[in-house]
């Protein structure tokens, strides 16, 4: 009961979340996350969902907006993180330096371009943001790991967003449009699923997944403007074939339970 108290004042940021997605996440997927032994999985899932939303958003100025010494810098942002999970083995926070001392994304950039078109600065602009939250929530979900005192497994993806990445189209503009709504269309699902989860997990990570709901609704606001500025023209009927894709990644049985998977049948 109170962590249901917990969304009473998010409720207006969270419609506009449900009447964009196409369905809610079944009934069957939030039974099976919120099992108490499946929480270290979940945990785990969720802190490579963070970093790879960093990496995502950083491959998209790497792609169109910045060039070869910015983008360098945006992948040594990047590193020590990518450290703490794919390098064989974990390093403590304090070992990377990165929480030590309460000092958050000492490792950020200051990221800008002389020249470009005006999306490409709002790209720019939007993502940087959308990275150091990403990486602070990278902070806080491997906070938690260590709290519990959880050991890292390797986890493999689940087909959720490679799902819809295989149907972006080959034209330079037509496949960042793309790109930008599938993002978008990803932070609305993690933010519905924070919610749904809530309900069902320890008091203490149900206040962190309420506390992450602002920011990745923001995330799907962003992303989808962004989508709708580069294009030029209405998105509506292009966004509306991913949420159908979507649809059918969250409603139909997966293999593996993970944070954006379907029910495991």
């Amino acid at each position: 009961m109170v962590n249901v108290k917990l969304l009473n004042n998010y409720q207006d940021l969270l419609n506009p979340i449900h009447n964009f997605l196409l369905c809610k996440t079944p009934n069957k997927w939030i039974e099976q996350a919120s099992d108490p032994q499946k929480l270290p999985l979940l945990l785990t899932d969720h802190l490579h969902c963070e970093l790879k939303a960093a990496q995502s958003a950083g491959l998209l100025l790497r792609r169109y907006v910045v060039d070869d010494e910015t983008s360098q810098q945006i992948l040594q942002w990047l590193e020590p993180y990518e450290t703490r999970v794919y390098r064989g083995h974990l390093l403590s926070s304090d070992d990377v330096n990165i929480n030590a001392n309460n000092k958050k994304n000492q490792q950020v950039p200051r990221l800008q371009i002389k020249k470009g078109e005006v999306w490409q600065h709002e790209l720019l602009s939007r993502m940087v943001l959308l990275m150091k939250e990403e990486l602070h929530h990278f902070d806080q979900v491997f906070s938690i790991i260590e709290t519990n005192q959880i050991e890292l497994q390797p986890t493999t993806a689940a087909r959720y967003a490679a799902g819809m990445l295989r149907h972006i189209r080959g034209s330079e503009k037509g496949g960042l449009v793309d790109k930008l709504i599938i993002g978008g269309i990803i932070e609305a699902r993690s933010c519905e699923r924070f919610a749904a989860l809530v309900p069902h997990l320890p008091e203490s990570i149900a206040r962190f997944y309420v506390s992450l709901l602002r920011s990745e609704a923001r995330h799907f606001e962003d992303y989808l403007t962004l989508a709708q500025m580069v294009a030029g023209e209405d998105i509506e009927v292009r966004t509306q074939e991913f949420l159908q894709i979507e649809r059918e990644l969250i409603e139909s049985p997966d293999k593996v339970l993970r944070f954006h998977s379907g029910p495991v049948m």
